[in-house]
């Protein structure tokens, strides 16, 4: 087993055993660059978890997701302004990067 393996098996260990979750920040912005996100995102030990952005117009959005695989997530975002739309991502173990659409607007975003 590769260290880094052995690292994230430790690490997720400690969690189950605390019953924690982990909590990083997600910067983002719409691919026009008119809307910028910001906030977080919090996975369980379980593969599910919740982001949860707001944006510079005032929208604010959250979106339960749950790990497909080791390292690839999907969820679905709902908005206060009644927008919607699918995200997608893909996690290093601490860091990760994703994309979406919101009522047609395609955004990226990176967390950790």
């Amino acid at each position: 087993m590769h260290l880094v393996s052995k690292i994230a098996v430790l690490v997720l260990a400690g969690l189950a055993v605390a019953g924690c979750s982990a909590t990083a920040e997600v910067q983002g912005q719409s691919a026009d660059g008119t809307e910028i996100f910001s906030g977080t995102a919090q996975g369980k030990m379980d593969g599910s978890g919740v982001l949860q952005v707001r944006s510079n117009l005032g929208r604010s959005c959250t979106g339960n997701f749950v790990y497909e695989t080791n390292r690839r997530g999907a969820g679905n975002f709902a908005c206060t302004d009644g927008s919607s739309g699918p995200f997608e991502f893909t996690s290093t173990g601490s860091t990760g990067v994703g994309t979406g659409n919101i009522d047609g607007k395609v955004f990226t975003f990176t967390f950790g």
